[in-house]
């Protein structure tokens, strides 16, 4: 039986960029809007966030956008946020606080998923071990070093993980080293598989497109991970969630009431 009670998606910023970083060889030219997501998980012992999004400082102070966005090294560009989709803001209306949080998954450690652990210091942080050394090469220009100067309480993972009964962390690189996917087990209907970066778009399921931004250009292994997921989704009944489509986002925003 499941521990999960209830699941929320929080839409913690958007950025426009080209599609061609979420689909490897297509797409160039085209602008896409993309959500930058994070999920709450509600569970009998505590309460679990998979991923935590930007640094709201780096996107609204003026020094901090201009080092780390408006730099010619960085060809994303800055995404927006707003002070409500901020994570606090989020939680607070849940009702909660960050301090409810206990501990934080990080699918990996871009500055959209992993920036808001500014605000997590209290929590142990969950990642794969390829994953932590990934920021200390660093990989790609993604992983933004100021994100990880305060204090990270870390719990370095080697392989798949359980963090209770129907919530198992699962690898799947390509995108990143160490990257993980998430299979969440709801006490109602089916399971949601959160596919994080290994698969951005609907379309990166579908048509088996391996990320833009591949790990040492690893294409192979980034489908091997949309494969491998598609498997799970096939033998558990679970519903695919890829991690950047507006439109898939939209369709499933259930916020504030969440998913039971």
């Amino acid at each position: 039986m499941t521990s999960v009670t209830r699941f929320w998606p929080l839409l913690c910023g958007t950025h426009r960029y080209d599609k061609s970083l979420s689909t490897r060889g297509m797409g160039e030219g085209v602008i896409i809007e993309a959500p930058i997501l994070a999920y709450l998980i509600e569970t009998r012992n505590g309460r679990i966030l998979y991923d935590v999004g930007c640094d709201y400082s780096k996107v609204h102070d003026p020094q901090l956008r201009a080092q780390w966005y408006e730099n010619p090294a960085f060809a994303f560009g800055p995404p927006e946020v707003t002070e409500e989709q901020r994570l606090p803001s989020r939680l607070a209306q849940l009702g909660l606080d960050v301090r409810d949080v206990d501990c934080v998954v990080c699918g990996h450690l871009h500055f959209d998923h992993a920036g808001g652990l500014n605000d997590m210091a209290h929590a142990d942080v969950h990642v794969h071990q390829r994953g932590l050394a990934a920021i200390l090469e660093p990989a790609d220009e993604a992983y933004f070093q100021d994100d990880f100067i305060h204090g990270v309480r870390w719990c370095v993972h080697c392989n798949d993980y359980a963090l209770g009964s129907g919530i198992q962390a699962i690898e799947t690189p390509g995108h990143t080293a160490g990257h993980m996917s998430m299979l969440i087990e709801l006490p109602k209907g089916r399971p949601v598989l959160l596919c994080g970066d290994a698969a951005d778009l609907q379309e990166n399921l579908d048509a088996e497109i391996a990320p833009g931004l591949c790990w040492r250009d690893n294409e192979a292994l980034a489908l091997s991970s949309i494969r491998k997921l598609k498997q799970i989704a096939s033998d558990s009944g679970a519903e695919l969630w890829p991690n950047h489509d507006m439109a898939f986002f939209r369709h499933h925003d259930t916020f504030p009431s969440g998913i039971e």
